[in-house]
């Protein structure tokens, strides 16, 4: 009897010791549960982002004023009274703005820019026509560059035209380059002044890397008239107001009588926010060129989010005016509402 039960026994403590290290096993392993295969796991922690430690893209510069595509337009302009002298002490109150006939949703920023660093295109028109006053335009033109510049944060680069244009001296600070590059024009052929303003606009201006805010303008010395260019007037203004790109432009027919290509010139001074010179003699020019770097150094900037604004690639008008009706505001007569 004690024989047939001994197995038995034995038998129920063998389960029980079973039953006590399967209860261990499970208990050691809440800790550390195994991976079963094909099991998904969670992310490492260096894979985890922290949303306020996101770094900024690569292609972003460090510094200026990032432009959103969709929702800000940033407009400068000049002041002046009646008798051309320029305004800069004003406010953002003393200014409205209409976008497309509507206020701004939004005013963002409004500076007095007296000092922002240059990008400065000088075109000079080498064709025939010409000819007689263009070691006096040299001159001039050297002397603008000289005293506007600062070498330490403008840069400016020379293209002369005739029926092609050509590339004297590339975007530099050094002074003696760019002299250089003015000197080595030489005049002859036809014109093509429209594809010159194209080329330096959407090619040299819009494509210069910029880690801060810069004013870009276009110096244009020329008679205005074009028999050689594949682009059109319409086309080449509105490279210019793509680019956000100020022309001036210096007319070298002295005849007094405003003629076709005087006409030209105005228009794209106009509808970029610049100023036409008309020159009475060759030695006025020096003058304008002073007055130009007068300029650039007295304007205000003001961005804004439109309201209602559709990317459709219209053109929207632009309507700056100041409380004071004696003074006059002179600045781009619009953009295009682009989305790319």
């Amino acid at each position: 009897m004690y024989g047939a039960r001994l197995p038995i026994m034995c038998l129920r403590a063998l389960s029980i010791f079973s039953v006590l290290i399967t209860l261990c096993c499970w208990s050691a392993g809440q800790s550390q549960p195994p991976a079963a295969p094909g099991a998904q796991q969670p992310p490492a922690a260096s894979n985890v982002v922290n949303p306020s430690k996101q770094t900024a893209p690569d292609d972003l510069p460090s510094g200026g004023t990032i432009i959103s595509r969709s929702n800000l337009v940033n407009v400068i302009f000049t002041v002046t009274d009646k008798h051309g002298k320029f305004i800069k002490d004003l406010k953002q109150a003393d200014f409205k703005v209409l976008d497309n006939s509507l206020p701004p949703k939004e005013i963002t920023g409004f500076e007095s820019e007296t000092n922002l660093p240059l990008r400065v295109g000088l075109l000079i028109d080498a064709s025939n026509s010409i000819r007689d006053k263009f070691l006096f335009e040299q001159q001039a033109a050297i002397e603008f560059l000289q005293q506007t510049l600062d070498p330490k944060k403008d840069k400016a680069f020379v293209l002369a035209f005739d029926e092609v244009w050509d590339v004297t001296q590339d975007f530099t600070g050094d002074l003696d380059k760019l002299a250089s590059g003015v000197r080595k024009i030489r005049p002859g052929g036809g014109t093509a002044m429209w594809d010159a303003v194209y080329y330096a606009c959407r090619d040299k201006l819009m494509k210069e890397k910029e880690t801060e805010t810069v004013r870009r303008a276009i110096i244009l010395v020329s008679d205005g008239d074009d028999n050689q260019s594949r682009v059109l007037r319409q086309e080449a203004i509105e490279m210019a107001q793509r680019a956000g790109v100020i022309v001036y432009t210096i007319s070298t027919n002295l005849s007094n009588i405003h003629d076709s290509g005087d006409h030209n010139l105005q228009m794209i001074s106009d509808a970029t926010g610049g100023r036409p010179f008309y020159p009475f003699k060759l030695q006025d020019l020096a003058e304008d060129f002073h007055e130009i770097q007068g300029e650039l150094r007295s304007q205000y900037s003001i961005s804004y989010k439109p309201d209602q604004l559709v990317l459709n690639g219209q053109f929207r008008p632009i309507t700056i005016s100041t409380e004071n009706k004696k003074l006059k505001v002179r600045a781009k007569k619009g953009y295009f509402a682009s989305n790319h």
